[in-house]
């Protein structure tokens, strides 16, 4: 609870961060309602939304990450709840979540976050408004890639939804993992630092490729979303995405299957480097995703720079081998 600062009323745990999103949204929504939920949301919480709320009458409307204060808009009789994502997921756009909060607030509306990139360590989203606070704990606090498990964080307002969701649902994570989960909390503090220094130097590298269009990270300065990310947050992590200019897809896999010192996962946040391929055209509703070319989601891990550097450099060569 201190982590999450003074506006935190009570944190509950789960058995992952899926079960954290689910449990939160189903405790304060109901039949009926109208929930807005941003368009770079993790995919998973997408398809909780169009699927299970969707059958329990909760209508789901997505809006455009940079919408601010427009979010207004958007807003029906209905509306009670919104949720953000900040950085959003794989395509790390940065909302101004104060300004969708003051008009959420404004509109007897609560705000969900799913605050998993930056923790709470860097970025405490209820101070800024925020009601309930979500960790997909798997990743960060964890560590080291070997536990499920889900933090949800939240304010007065919220908390007694939240606390009877939890029971009634039978939500419960286990014990080993709540003893691995203290464990990487002692240590959280030095390896985000280590993450965010060598994401940084990794990413700037990668911007001087040749082979690659556009870095996307909201700690760089030029970076659309950087003056939000340097007013909101006072870190970042290790997760980036990286477009690459138009090659073929044979191109970006002989790249792949070239790399050793980077895993190919889905659940970042441990000691190791991990890259994917994504595409999320096919499921965005309220922006288009059209970024030029193929795009690389890479979590850099606690290994050195220069080896993961030297190892980017032969998965390249493979890359214009392949051509």
């Amino acid at each position: 609870m201190t982590l999450e600062g003074p506006n935190c009323a009570g944190v509950g745990l789960a058995p992952s961060g899926v079960a954290a999103i689910t449990t939160a949204l189903l405790a304060v929504l109901k039949a009926g309602d109208h929930f807005l939920v941003i368009d770079s949301a993790y995919r998973p919480t997408r398809n909780f939304c169009d699927t299970i709320l969707k059958r329990l009458g909760v209508e789901t409307t997505y809006f455009d990450p940079m919408i601010g204060g427009g979010i207004a808009r958007l807003f029906k009789p209905n509306t009670t709840a919104v949720l953000v994502e900040a950085p959003g997921s794989q395509t790390f756009e940065m909302p101004d979540i104060p300004a969708i909060a003051a008009v959420a607030h404004a509109k007897d509306a609560i705000v969900v976050d799913d605050n998993t990139w930056a923790t709470p360590l860097y970025h405490r989203s209820l101070d800024q408004g925020v009601d309930i606070s979500i960790q997909a704990a798997t990743k960060y606090i964890g560590g080291h890639s070997d536990i499920m498990f889900g933090t949800i964080s939240a304010n007065s307002k919220t908390w007694p939804a939240i606390a009877e969701g939890i029971r009634l649902l039978g939500i419960c994570a286990g014990p080993d993992d709540v003893f691995l989960a203290l464990r990487g909390l002692r240590t959280l503090a030095v390896r985000l630092a280590h993450h965010e220094k060598s994401a940084l130097e990794m990413a700037r590298w990668f911007a001087q490729r040749p082979e690659v269009l556009r870095v996307l990270h909201p700690a760089l300065e030029s970076d659309p979303g950087h003056a939000i990310w340097k007013r909101d947050f006072t870190g970042a992590s290790g997760l980036f995405s990286v477009v690459l200019k138009p090659v073929p897809d044979k191109a970006v896999d002989a790249m792949l299957d070239t790399l050793t010192l980077f895993g190919m996962g889905y659940s970042w946040g441990g000691f190791e480097s991990l890259v994917i391929p994504f595409d999320c055209a096919p499921y965005r509703t309220a922006t288009t995703w059209a970024p030029g070319g193929p795009a690389l989601r890479f979590h850099i891990g606690l290994e050195n720079t220069d080896d993961l550097k030297a190892d980017l450099d032969r998965g390249f060569a493979a890359l214009k081998a392949a051509l």
